[in-house]
């Protein structure tokens, strides 16, 4: 009997030194014909794709987020692998936040369960005698085929979006295919994820089925490719001049075109989404408990895990007992975040304006913060729970129970709130369930708006929908003023700045946008702070620490191990 092998990676074998043999393989429990033989174990199949989904609570190193690669955060953890990034120590060998592996074992499944999953070969004899209860499963295995499809673009674009053109796979592999398997044109891969999000949209079902939240749906498939064609309108993908004569530019680009074209594709995507009937999306009316919830009108595709306390361990401010600081905000992300003048005027907070210096978290008057950064960040003298449910005022000043010297405390004079659960009590090492949110209706509106913005500037649309993310109830942020292309532009990317911090989104909209070089290789910042009686602060903005980034850094470098194995596998420029 032959078993399904469920490849963590291209990998098979490969030999190393003295004819060591490095097997990656994991073996499952189920042969073909087992899966064929029972309804049950096809349906594990399935579910064993949606666990391969990448949560990014501590995708490095088991505690930091990808937000600590980016000018978003600083990691307190000196020995965590996420500080190579930011030295610029990364490589093919070592590159701490390659999802090389889990995308393909990931997509080996998919194709497998694609293979196997025909209602003419799975036993269903448990149902004949319930005819209503046997078309069900029969529907159920048809539509989890395009679950399964959707899955593997989504894993796709995991892939594309760290290499570019990868190869694209759509049946299980033989160690002779793994050894003369050659990456496909980005072109090709872009348009292979675009193809099965509109094959998925076009069978799943508009809303969960009952009992069955987080699974795919159409709105999920449509705004996917809302995201893929997003990026592949975008600069980084548009562009081969920062590769400096790498021969395989289409592994890297797409071909000269019409931008405006990719960028109408692109809006056109995302309004699909906005305008499909009987969803129930809507923006969720608390920016707060959005983060917190499993299931709200605003998520379209979300991942929930089992109940555990290490997000709050891993970021609960050091002084309270337990806590080990991890992903702790920059100044660069907080200066982000706007002042709100009155109901119809916000402006950029300024340090040199003594007004917005003396008073730098104000939650009301005139030089109040957009309340979103209370919502994401911890910021001195704030309240948050303790671990009886009750709360302190975080003391972030040096000397304080949460500020320097203390070993580990934040060194940017920040901690993280969103996603944190404040009423977890670690001493008592009770928990809570985290969702993490993949694609959510913000994200859509300001993929709309950012495309309308680069083909058809001045659409009313643009306003209309950059608006709504800011109205939200609770946060009820003025709407963008008129400005030229180049006004709106920035004004867009500052709002998925702070609208969408810590969810992973930073990371790529900076290369896909051109501007890492000034976003994730310049120093970021922290603020000091002094206290000289109860109550009385003074903050001083300075570096914390200096970032590295170099142009082929736009790219991630397939493992040399790969390459190795599968010498089709060009490497990505400049590695």
């Amino acid at each position: 009997m032959k078993n399904i092998r469920i490849l963590l990676s291209l990998i098979l074998l490969i030999t190393i030194g003295s004819c060591q043999k490095l097997d990656l393989e994991l073996e499952t429990d189920l042969s073909r014909e087992q899966i064929e033989q029972a309804f049950s174990n096809l349906q594990g199949l399935v579910n064993g794709i949606y666990a391969d989904l990448p949560e990014g609570f501590a995708p490095i190193g088991g505690e930091a987020m990808m937000a600590s690669t980016t000018d978003e955060a600083e990691h307190t953890i000196e020995t965590n692998p996420v500080q190579l990034f930011n030295q610029g120590a990364w490589n093919a060998a070592n590159n701490p936040a390659q999802l090389w592996d889990l995308s393909f074992r990931a997509i080996r499944k998919s194709n497998i369960f694609l293979e196997t999953a025909d209602p003419a070969l799975v036993n269903l004899d448990a149902f004949k005698f319930d005819q209503v209860t046997l078309n069900q499963r029969i529907l159920e295995i048809n539509r989890w085929k395009y679950e399964a499809r959707f899955l593997r673009a989504f894993f796709y674009l995991e892939l594309v979006k760290r290499y570019g053109g990868v190869p694209i796979i759509t049946r299980p592999l033989s160690a002779q295919d793994v050894a003369s398997t050659q990456r496909n044109t980005l072109e090709q891969c872009i348009k292979f994820i675009s193809d099965e999000c509109d094959s998925a949209a076009a069978v799943l079902p508009l809303v969960h089925v009952a009992g069955e939240l987080g699974r795919a749906t159409k709105g999920a498939a449509l705004a996917l490719k809302s995201r893929v064609l997003l990026y592949a309108a975008s600069d980084l993908f548009n562009t081969q001049s920062w590769a400096a004569g790498y021969q395989n530019v289409s592994l890297i680009a797409l071909p000269a075109g019409n931008r405006a074209e990719r960028w109408k594709a692109a809006a056109d995507a995302a309004k699909a989404v906005i305008d499909l009937a009987g969803t129930g999306y809507a923006i969720h009316n608390n920016y707060r408990t959005l983060f917190t919830t499993f299931n709200n009108t605003e998520i379209i595709f979300t991942r929930r895990n089992v109940a555990t306390n290490t997000f709050e361990i891993n970021n609960f401010p050091i002084g309270f007992d337990r806590g080990n600081s991890g992903t702790t905000p920059t100044q660069d992300l907080v200066d982000a975040y706007e002042i709100r003048v009155n109901a119809t005027t916000a402006i950029p907070f300024d340090w040199s304006n003594p007004l917005h210096a003396a008073n730098p978290y104000a939650t009301t008057g005139p030089t109040a913060r957009d309340p979103r950064l209370g919502l994401s960040v911890v910021f001195n003298n704030a309240n948050f729970s303790t671990v009886s449910g009750q709360t302190r005022a975080v003391q972030i000043w040096e000397g304080g129970r949460d500020g320097k010297p203390i070993p580990d405390a934040t060194k940017t004079g920040y901690y993280l709130r969103k996603y944190v659960n404040e009423s977890v009590n670690l001493v008592q090492n009770t928990s809570s369930v985290h969702s993490w949110i993949f694609i959510r209706l913000a994200e859509v509106f300001l993929n709309y708006a950012e495309a309308l913005n680069e083909y058809d500037p001045g659409n009313a649309n643009i306003k209309t929908f950059v608006d709504r993310v800011r109205a939200r109830p609770g946060v009820a942020m003025p709407g963008i003023p008129a400005g030229t292309q180049a006004d709106v532009r920035q004004r867009i990317r500052n709002e998925r700045r702070i609208e969408f911090a810590f969810e992973d989104h930073r990371a790529w909209d900076v290369r896909r946008w051109m501007i890492a070089p000034q976003t994730l290789g310049t120093p970021i910042r922290g603020v000091k702070i002094v206290t000289t009686a109860p109550n009385v602060f003074t903050y001083t903005p300075q570096v914390v620490e200096n970032r590295v980034f170099e142009p082929k850094m736009y790219l991630f470098p397939i493992s040399q191990v790969e390459l190795s194995v599968a010498p089709g596998l060009v490497q990505n420029p400049l590695w």
